[in-house]
């Protein structure tokens, strides 16, 4: 029977995990997903030694704690055995507490759950599921890792809205997101780029969700998301950054109420509110319809945008980093970004594979491996460096066959 550390990114009604093995390589042994929790749930998984696949319609209706329950007794039953040892949640916001990742413990998950106002639509079931894997298996290790993480020792200059301090005091300010995802560029650039990891880069995860962040020697200085995962250039469905004014119009003038507001800019609007058509980019790449094509063109032109203030933020830009689903495979949208920076010089460009999960994995291995520290992770804390075994184990393709000189 081996050991094996489960990562889990829980949502409203959907379920992704990825089992590694424990172990200084921490191999992938298995990946999947719950998917329609509360309707009709499917639970899929592939075992990526073998590639044999398994599929199971749930009772209709069931809840996030009997997808979490299957889950745990397919890893059981897995041919073999395994032993549980540890769980890493993927969590949205670590508020400007959590830098680093921390051992979940009572008092950990209170300070979370003070944070969920922060992010309603994905606090609140991300600790649930820690909260329901604590009561299926008493005292296992579990470790809450944090999107907010990566960008928490920003500089006041580039977290800082220009709103009264009694509301920057509560917390109204530019947190950053897609931190996980950053980590991971960070640590491929500091193994496979040493030079240009020490420079000015400018990663852009461009997926259903899309950011842009600002490295200097592998920390982050600055994001395009903020307040909320809203900020930046469009996404798939959210609108991205907009006149604020807007909402009020809405709510003011048009009748909304601040739920239909919210919906609007969150699931009705980006790529697929801007179309008419669709929020995945390979269908608008296909189409035909003009609509489709003004989309692409507007989110190209804003994702550039984003990175010409980012370059501000940098004083300059030494390479540029696409990652994630339309980052990794849309070479027409990484094209039409690049040729609105031609005006920025000559500089590397780079395709790299993001791997969320594998960075959780490690801090979960990392925090075992010092079982008797306190929990923990203030926001003067920083996380480990990922080993270099741990990255060159990843089942990611190499991002030096991806490097190009782009304008």
């Amino acid at each position: 029977m081996s050991d094996v550390v489960l990562v889990l990114n829980s949502g409203s009604s959907s379920l992704k995990f990825s089992l590694f093995g424990a172990g200084d390589a921490m191999p992938l042994l298995a990946r999947g997903s719950v998917s329609g929790i509360g309707t009709t749930p499917v639970f899929k998984a592939v075992d990526e030694r073998s590639g044999s696949k398994s599929e199971n319609k749930m009772a209709d209706g069931s809840t996030h704690e009997e997808a979490l329950a299957m889950l745990l007794r397919w890893i059981a039953g897995r041919p073999g055995g395994s032993e549980l040892v540890a769980v890493g949640h993927r969590v949205v916001h670590g508020g400007g507490e959590f830098a680093a990742p921390v051992r979940v413990d009572p008092a950990v998950i209170a300070r979370l759950k003070s944070f969920t106002h922060l992010a309603p639509l994905h606090q609140p079931h991300n600790l649930g599921a820690i909260e329901v894997i604590a009561r299926l298996k008493p005292g296992i290790l579990q470790v809450a890792c944090f999107d907010t993480g990566f960008h928490a020792a920003c500089e006041p200059l580039y977290t800082s809205y220009a709103l009264p301090a009694s509301l920057r005091e509560k917390g109204v300010r530019r947190y950053g997101f897609h931190g996980l995802s950053y980590e991971w560029i960070s640590a491929r650039l500091r193994q496979d780029h040493p030079d240009l990891a020490r420079g000015r880069v400018i990663a852009a995860h461009l997926g259903n969700g899309s950011s842009l962040c600002g490295m200097q020697d592998g920390k982050s200085v600055d994001s395009s998301m903020g307040f909320t995962a809203l900020e930046g250039p469009p996404m798939g469905t959210r609108s991205g950054l907009i006149d604020p004014a807007v909402v009020i119009y809405c709510v003011r003038e048009l009748g909304m109420t601040i739920n239909a507001a919210e919906k609007l800019l969150v699931s009705e609007s980006g790529l697929k509110g801007m179309s008419g058509i669709s929020n995945d980019v390979k269908t608008l790449l296909e189409s035909g319809d003009p609509r489709a094509k003004f989309a692409i063109e507007h989110y190209c032109f804003k994702v550039a945008q984003h990175a010409a203030a980012l370059a501000v933020s940098l004083g300059g830009l030494d390479a540029f980093v696409f990652t994630a689903g339309i980052g990794e495979h849309a070479a027409p949208v990484r094209e039409k970004v690049l040729d609105r920076l031609k005006f920025l010089g000559d500089f590397p460009v780079l395709v790299i594979p993001t791997n969320e999960e594998r960075v959780i994995a490690q801090h979960v291995q990392d925090i075992a491996a010092r079982a008797g520290d306190a929990p923990g992770g203030g926001a003067g804390d920083t996380a480990p460096e990922m080993d270099a075994s741990v990255i060159a184990a990843s089942q990611k393709p190499a991002p030096s066959s991806s490097l190009f000189n782009g304008a």
